[in-house]
């Protein structure tokens, strides 16, 4: 517990290095690897990605929660702290200071060896929204959603190891004060149409505000496609927006995972790592048999071989940054910052809003556990909202404003100054 005179650092003058890094191994039973300053393993944080493993969870999730352990193990050099001595004012310092301050500059890969460079915290600093998106860029602090996954992290971390008696006696990130000391009943504003739910929010968790999916509007999303440069990236395209798939369970498939006779594409999902068979739309079945005829002879053409390759030589199997890259590059076309994700939301949209495709068939597409999730592309698009109020204003200005019985009469033409002759 932290007593009210406990003393506070002084944030503004931490300095946060960038030692330290999260290998990829490519060794199935070991996928990532912590590396402190020095190169060494972190071993507390190599027992529990062993034990993430032995629980299921994919290897897009070990990274995740790698990444967020090495932005803690970071925090702890720059405060002089070990892992295990962390106290709940380590805690609640570190949880202010990924709320407040600015992601490091990163730098580019040709300069390596140059070490990434910090900004200053900009308080209440917004960015503004993309022209033609209307999305709002990153901003120079980490996200929300980046402090809320922190948290998440650090405090199973601490419980894994609690619970094997390494580490310190009292998790540093606890739960909620109310419920840690009973304070309110249980469930007391629980909504009678949802489940119970047992899991409980951290101490020094954010509070997130939920957000509606952005789609790309049919008429932006043609001038998307019209300025993909090649087959491939017109494929890639058509089959994200017409399946839902993810962008990487699409870049997983193989060329027997394709079935245009069905217009069938398998993946592996996500989170399950189970196999579904997708339906796709013609045209993203042609635009792709152009790409395999443009590639034909130049790639290896079997049954287990990766369907999508670099367009340059030498031939490598297409990467999730690579795509990433490509879709970059064309947004920078465009003057837009769409995201690849943005295409699933897109086929969301799409499926959701036709009056004939059931919501549970929209549900089993997009692999989502619960209907819930799915009852999120119901809700009206902003874009929608704004033209509709917009059309009711005009529609208003039409009418003529009569003055109420027995009330006060204004001269017509103050009325015509106010209003407008055409009213």
């Amino acid at each position: 517990m932290i007593e009210p005179g406990e003393p506070s650092r002084d944030l503004n003058a931490l300095s946060v290095g960038q030692d330290g890094s999260l290998q990829k191994t490519g060794d199935p039973f070991e996928p990532y690897r912590l590396l402190d300053g020095s190169g060494r393993v972190v071993a507390p944080v190599a027992a529990y990605l062993r034990d993430m493993q032995a629980r299921g969870l994919s290897e897009a999730t070990q990274r995740s929660y790698g990444m967020a352990l090495l932005r803690w193990f970071r925090f702890l050099a720059a405060i002089g702290v070990g892992w295990e001595q962390a106290t709940r004012v380590d805690a609640r310092e570190f949880s202010r200071w990924v709320q407040v301050a600015a992601k490091p500059v990163r730098p580019h890969w040709r300069h390596r060896d140059e070490p990434a460079q910090s900004q200053p915290a900009r308080a209440g600093a917004r960015p503004s929204p993309n022209p033609v998106t209307g999305k709002t860029p990153p901003a120079a602090t980490y996200a929300p959603a980046t402090a809320a996954h922190s948290e998440t992290v650090l405090r199973g971390f601490y419980g894994f190891h609690l619970e094997a008696g390494a580490g310190p006696m009292v998790n540093p990130f606890p739960l909620t004060r109310s419920r840690n000391r009973g304070g309110g009943r249980r469930h007391a504003h629980h909504n009678p149409m949802e489940p119970f739910r047992e899991e409980r929010s951290g101490l020094y968790r954010p509070r997130l505000v939920g957000r509606a999916p952005r789609q790309i509007p049919d008429e932006k999303f043609d001038a998307l496609f019209a300025a993909l440069g090649c087959h491939r990236d017109r494929a890639l395209v058509a089959l994200w927006v017409s399946t839902g798939a993810r962008a990487a369970e699409l870049l997983g498939v193989t060329c027997a995972d394709i079935d245009p006779g069905q217009q069938l594409i398998t993946v592996i999902r996500k989170g399950s790592r189970a196999l579904q068979q997708l339906p796709a739309s013609p045209d993203a079945f042609v635009w792709l048999r152009l790409y395999q005829q443009q590639m034909q002879d130049l790639v290896p053409a079997g049954r287990d071989q990766p369907l999508w390759w670099t367009m340059r030589r030498p031939f490598r199997p297409l990467t999730y940054h690579a795509a990433h890259r490509m879709f970059t590059r064309t947004n920078t076309r465009l003057g837009s910052n769409w995201t690849l994700h943005d295409l699933r939301h897109t086929a969301a949209y799409r499926m959701a809003r036709d009056p004939q495709m059931p919501l549970t068939d929209v549900q089993w597409v997009l692999g989502h556990a619960q209907l819930s999730t799915t009852q999120r592309y119901l809700s009206p698009l902003p874009e929608d909202v704004i033209a509709n109020v917009l059309a009711f204003h005009q529609r208003g200005a039409g009418r003529r404003v009569e003055p109420a019985p027995g009330g006060l009469r204004y001269r017509p033409e103050s009325l015509d100054v106010l209003f407008g002759t055409d009213r």
